[in-house]
């Protein structure tokens, strides 16, 4: 069990306080597309404020790789974040990150300010850690606060570099709710405890499947992964798509299950298209039938949505990540859709560990029925295969 000293663990008055927060938003045209990231660290923010400390932000933006790239700064974030906290958001507009500017601006500072940062991909040694830009981070304050989980599982100067050089380094309120539910959810959980995968491969999911099957009472697999697991069993999967060198590894953790008394629970029917096009000819096929060469499924077939949804029914504890089938078409999203119903339906703690099943929660309209919904897609997986983050790792224990 992580425990964390967190922003109601400190004194921040008259502080210059360096906050890594998660504002890598899309940007079109230099106009924020989805804000969701912005309004999450708010509570944090705000909470620096109240308490007089003075505020500087900052975060990356895609992937710059070292270079000053205008399409790539955070300006636009300076003003939208200006107008949700009501009160200027000073940006420091330098290609170096800390510069001229960033310097005067923290020096005129007073208790309550907030500053803004560039871009902190601007600079090449970021992503590597690198000792100086980690000392120039840590130069311009007394107290860091890491508040941005999306990159917690990586080890780059704004969030682990910078801590070897102040004194306090803790973690926002963002980061305290990631940890206490993941963290939590798989170290323990209670029970029945349901895990649920899905996504396109095994191979990238390898790890937590691994690790799920020694916690969980129930694993279901779906999404184009399952048809790995479905070869592995020797059915027919037509032209779906398959990760050969990972049948083996299916079989071995379908025998691992069993000989653990877990269940692990695969599609027994398809939702099955002559071709990758939501206007496509489709059919459900069981697993018996199997699908001949040129279908391919695009989701779990109605008989396993409704086995799945069965499966969660019980559950007190829930765990997902990964889509059961391509649900960006309308036309194979009844698996998906069938997995969050039950979800949002249930009395349990549910939670969805980011990226492309936080996408589809938040479409499909039951994003505020869950318990949880992780802001760390890569960071969520490595947590649910109990790896210690390094972003998590460098804040002060209590």
């Amino acid at each position: 069990m992580l425990n964390k000293k967190s922003v109601d663990d400190i004194n921040v008055k008259g502080k210059k306080v360096l906050v890594r927060c998660d504002f890598n938003v899309p940007l079109q045209d230099g106009k924020i597309t989805d804000e969701n990231r912005l309004v999450a660290a708010l509570p944090t923010i705000k909470k620096l404020i109240a308490d007089g400390g003075k505020v500087i932000l900052c975060s990356h933006l895609g992937k710059p790789k070292g270079e000053a790239k205008p399409e790539l700064s955070l300006a636009p974030v300076a003003v939208r974040m200006a107008e949700l906290l009501g009160q200027p958001v000073k940006f420091a507009a330098d290609a170096t990150v800390v510069g001229e500017n960033a310097k005067a601006a923290v020096e005129a500072m007073n208790d309550g300010d907030v500053v803004l940062l560039e871009n902190t991909r601007y600079r090449a040694e970021e992503t590597k850690n690198g000792e100086a830009f980690s000392k120039e981070l840590a130069s311009l304050c007394e107290v860091f606060v890491n508040d941005a989980f999306g990159t917690a599982h990586r080890a780059h100067c704004s969030n682990v570099g910078v801590t070897e050089y102040v004194d306090t380094a803790v973690v926002g309120y963002l980061m305290q709710k990631e940890i206490d539910f993941l963290g939590n959810a798989v170290n323990n959980p209670q029970r029945p405890f349901v895990a649920i995968l899905g996504g396109s491969k095994v191979s990238s999911k390898i790890s937590v499947i691994d690790n799920l099957l020694e916690k969980v009472d129930t694993l279901i697999i779906g999404g184009g992964m399952a048809f790995t697991f479905l070869a592995a069993k020797g059915y027919a999967i037509g032209d779906s798509l398959f990760e050969e060198d990972y049948v083996q590894y299916a079989k071995d953790m379908m025998a691992k299950a069993e000989a653990k008394g877990k269940k692990l629970l695969i599609p027994v029917d398809t939702k099955a298209a002559d071709k990758f096009d939501n206007n496509a000819n489709t059919k459900v096929v069981s697993d018996a039938e199997g699908l001949e060469a040129g279908w391919l499924g695009l989701d779990i077939g109605p008989k396993t949505a409704e086995l799945y949804a069965n499966a969660v029914k019980d559950a007190k504890t829930v765990v997902w990540n990964g889509p059961m089938g391509c649900f960006e078409m309308s036309n194979f999203a009844d698996g998906t859709i069938a997995v969050a119903k039950a979800m949002a339906e249930i009395d349990a703690t549910t939670i969805i560990g980011g990226g492309d099943s936080a996408a589809a929660a938040n479409q499909l309209g039951f994003a505020d029925k869950m318990t949880h919904i992780s802001t760390g897609g890569g960071a969520s997986l490595e947590f649910l295969e109990g790896k210690d983050l390094p972003g998590v790792v460098a804040a002060n224990d209590k």
